[in-house]
């Protein structure tokens, strides 16, 4: 499967652990709570594309409240758009990552969208995060996170690549009705060897009990596990810690040979 989509709303996983394996060891996984906690609904959602041909990969995760219809707006109009989205993927990674950038900011200060998120009830945070050739981009609205795992990066103790942003949504409370839209983007190079891409909604390193907003703790738990098996390994944990927050993951690994930047004096 290339293609992934998903909103709490057509099922919440509550009290449920699930995982998706998609083509290229992508893993999807999910777990809404514990209604033993007092959840009884999952208002996060997440989608995911894939092109082998073209090597890359475009992840949307969010985190809603208040009802997920501002994720299944989000969800919607972007693919409506993905035709479109694929022709800007085709360009080389510098070309492409601007005009992707371009392209999701003018539809989100779009009059037609803004309009529309007056019309759900609540709002979201958003991560939209694209893996192409060796170089990883995102634009972060909200507190998703994102972490990039090497051994490399490791011995310097850096994981989380974005900025968990606090009261920053879209939807009903919308950041992009501000004079001044607020949100972040980035780009990093990804390291030669294996990259493991990591997002999640923040049921997972909010959940008592655990260590899991050391980012580090999350890394350990794929010791010796497939992809699939670790991020059952996380929400397994979770669940027995008795989280009441909903919990999203996306989980990738890539390889790369080409050369990564370092000193000059190495």
């Amino acid at each position: 499967m290339n293609d992934y989509r998903w909103v709490g709303s057509q099922k919440h996983f509550v009290d449920e652990i699930h995982t998706e394996l998609l083509i290229k060891n992508v893993v999807i996984g999910h777990f809404g709570g514990n209604s033993s906690t007092g959840q009884y609904n999952n208002e996060d959602g997440c989608l995911f594309w894939i092109n082998q041909e073209e090597d890359w990969e475009f992840a949307i995760i969010l985190d809603a409240h208040n009802t997920a219809q501002s994720a299944e707006l989000i969800l919607t109009t972007f693919e409506k758009e993905k035709d479109l989205l694929h022709q800007i993927l085709k360009l080389q990674s510098g070309e492409a990552f601007d005009n992707i950038s371009t392209f999701i900011l003018s539809i989100f200060k779009s009059e037609v969208f803004r309009e529309a998120c007056k019309n759900v009830q609540g709002e979201t945070a958003c991560l939209f995060v694209i893996r192409k050739d060796k170089f990883l981009w995102w634009l972060s609205i909200g507190d998703c996170i994102l972490y990039l795992f090497h051994s490399e990066l490791k011995a310097l103790g850096e994981f989380q690549q974005n900025h968990r942003s606090f009261y920053e949504w879209v939807g009903q409370n919308n950041t992009f009705d501000l004079a001044v839209p607020c949100y972040s983007s980035g780009r990093k190079e990804l390291r030669k060897g294996e990259n493991h891409i990591f997002l999640t909604t923040d049921g997972l390193i909010e959940c008592p009990n655990t260590k899991f907003d050391n980012p580090v703790e999350i890394f350990n738990a794929f010791d010796g596990l497939s992809n699939q098996d670790g991020v059952q390994q996380l929400l397994e944990e979770i669940k027995e810690n008795n989280v009441r927050d909903s919990t999203t993951i996306i989980s990738w690994k890539v390889t790369t040979n080409n050369f990564a930047t370092l000193p000059s004096d190495i």
